[in-house]
């Protein structure tokens, strides 16, 4: 394998080799592959460049919009947070976004949203679903300048998993979203997938979902997980996403002993639809299957 050191020298990155170089690989794939990599870098410096003004731009958009909002539930306020992460996403010229599945009619019947995860990009592409909905997020990331702000100001709502009176606090303040006629979104997974594939769901959604009586909305993404790679600010090459709503699942009649019937019902949905697109069984898709006990 050919390891390079990269350099400053006369304006143009030099590549100085620090091994052999395999059969094969002459001067013109080295030229090319200098071309990848500074065209990553700069079209990464764009889009960063191109989020970082929205973002300015638009917390006071979004404060105004807060102070003429009426609604308890903080509707139209929250709508023009997801039109951020739209905007985002138009910003890249490498993310092309595919949207299709189930048609929600009403916008204010309240449904818990759940989702696999495979990417920070998941958020923004998930804005695109044309409903509010309240997201469950990582109490550390209301704390962040902006962005943080713009989320207490549209109603979303925090969460420390090391501490259980959170959870039991988020999962109230989601429950009375529920009764205001607006959705809650949640991934259940708890962070992103390291591999791509769906691992273990945690519970809170489904309880919340049987004790409000809303039917639960499965979201399946696809295609994010290289849109940016974690560890690292580059985005990744151009990519093809696919975003599908899936059938609700009605919960009326569910007890609190129907809820782990519940998760696995939901999750195997999702995990039907990803190895569907990936012309793959279920069992490569589904980390469960395949004898991964551990959080991912």
């Amino acid at each position: 394998m050919v390891r390079e050191r990269w350099r400053w020298s006369d304006h143009c990155f030099c590549a100085a080799t620090l091994s052999s170089t395999p059969a094969g690989v002459g001067k013109e794939a080295g030229i090319w592959y200098i071309w990848a990599v500074m065209t990553s870098t700069l079209r990464s410096l764009w889009v960063w460049g191109a989020v970082a003004g929205l973002v300015v731009a638009w917390l006071p958009l979004l404060a105004l919009i807060r102070l003429l909002d009426p609604d308890p539930a903080r509707y139209t306020t929250g709508r023009w947070f997801r039109r951020l992460g739209v905007a985002m996403v138009k910003v890249n010229p490498s993310w092309r976004v595919h949207r299709d599945g189930e048609k929600i009619g009403n916008p204010r019947r309240p449904y818990v949203v759940v989702s696999n995860h495979q990417s920070l990009a998941d958020i923004p592409i998930i804005s695109h679903l044309p409903w509010e909905m309240k997201w469950i997020g990582k109490a550390e990331l209301f704390s962040i300048p902006f962005v943080g702000w713009m989320m207490r100001l549209a109603g979303d709502i925090p969460v420390d998993r090391s501490d259980r009176r959170s959870g039991a606090r988020m999962l109230l303040a989601a429950n009375r979203c529920l009764q205001l006629k607006c959705s809650v979104m949640f991934f259940p997974e708890g962070t992103r997938s390291p591999d791509g594939r769906v691992w273990k769901f945690n519970e809170g959604a489904f309880h919340l979902a049987i004790k409000a009586g809303v039917p639960v909305l499965p979201v399946v993404i696809e295609g994010s997980r290289d849109c940016l790679p974690k560890r690292s600010w580059k985005f990744g090459p151009p990519l093809e996403i696919l975003l599908r709503v899936l059938p609700p699942v009605e919960t009326d009649g569910l007890t609190s002993a129907d809820v782990a019937g519940l998760r696995d019902q939901v999750r195997g949905m999702i995990v039907d639809q990803i190895a569907s697109w990936r012309n793959q069984d279920a069992a490569s898709v589904d980390a469960l299957a395949q004898g991964s006990t551990r959080t991912p």
